[in-house]
């Protein structure tokens, strides 16, 4: 991954590998309360407009509703503009027909800032239309870092939980002696466990190794400039799953040969019916020629 899209490529792996963990924030961000296992279907996230070709970070279809999901690290005082030229251009391909007009349905969007606490709740530009009327265009925003640890534990928001660590960037007390990296690790002890009883002791391995990858993605980029720490967040979280696909490796082994000593066995028990079976067909044709 580029340093410059690591975020953004992380967002779209999560869609890609785990995207019911966006059901939550979706219901935390717009009031619904769609099941975990709700079918979600991804769209098209390249859309063609008349600037050139724009790629949006997601485009989901859930119970015949468009979700539109922006990832934001940096700020961008035009991103408003941005969200409705993404916007138009996907309502554009859902246009429909009804009583004899075209109908234009705008998906529901939202932007995530993994930085800062201060933004305004909603981003929001008017719309003036030939006749004079004005709509106003409104985009609710989630500042990712104004959840805490427990937040995203409680409210099982872990499509946010990969960009936790954001919080602890310019912490310059963190160092793998203080007092604040303990409490960094205690969070993320937690974090561990938490992810162990919802995917690992649930028999969900590869969500479980697919979380842990993405979280220690984030934190060695958030860390790049800090060696020991890195090494450190590293050795904590990408331990577990080491030995956790060592153990699947040790198991995965034993299981194969026992499953390949019983072939033997039983391909060798065939042989020696299929012995038995022709030593006595070929006593029974003896007796009867006698």
């Amino acid at each position: 991954m580029e340093n410059g899209t690591i975020f953004d490529d992380v967002f779209r792996t999560m869609l890609e590998k785990m995207p019911y963990l966006a059901i939550p924030l979706i219901n935390e961000v717009f009031g619904t309360s769609y099941p975990e296992d709700i079918e979600i279907i991804q769209k098209r996230n390249e859309h063609q407009t008349q600037n050139g070709r724009i790629i949006t970070d997601s485009h989901l279809l859930i119970a015949n509703r468009i979700y539109h999901i922006e990832c934001q690290s940096t700020d961008d005082a035009t991103m408003v503009i941005r969200m409705i030229e993404y916007d138009f251009a996907i309502s554009l391909e859902n246009v429909q027909r009804e009583n004899g007009r075209y109908r234009m349905y705008f998906p529901q969007s939202c932007v995530l800032y993994l930085r800062g606490t201060k933004r305004k709740d909603t981003i929001a530009v008017e719309l003036v239309m030939p006749n004079g009327s004005t709509v106003e265009y409104i985009v609710p925003t989630v500042q990712v870092q104004r959840f805490t640890c427990n937040d995203m534990l409680q409210k099982h928001l872990l499509f946010l939980l990969r960009y936790y660590v954001i919080k602890y960037e310019h912490e310059k007390r963190l160092d793998t002696d203080s007092r604040k990296w303990k409490q960094f690790l205690e969070e993320y002890a937690e974090i561990e466990r938490y992810l162990k009883e919802s995917f690992l002791e649930k028999g969900n391995e590869k969500a479980y190794c697919d979380m842990i990858e993405l979280i220690i993605r984030v934190a060695d980029y958030v860390f790049r400039d800090k060696e020991n720490v890195r090494k450190g967040f590293g050795d904590v979280m990408g331990g577990k799953v080491l030995e956790l696909e060592s153990d699947k490796l040790i198991q995965r082994g034993i299981e194969q040969g026992i499953a390949m000593e019983r072939k033997k066995t039983e391909l060798e028990r065939q042989k020696a019916e299929a012995e038995i079976q022709r030593l006595k067909k070929l006593l029974e044709e003896k007796n009867n020629k006698q």
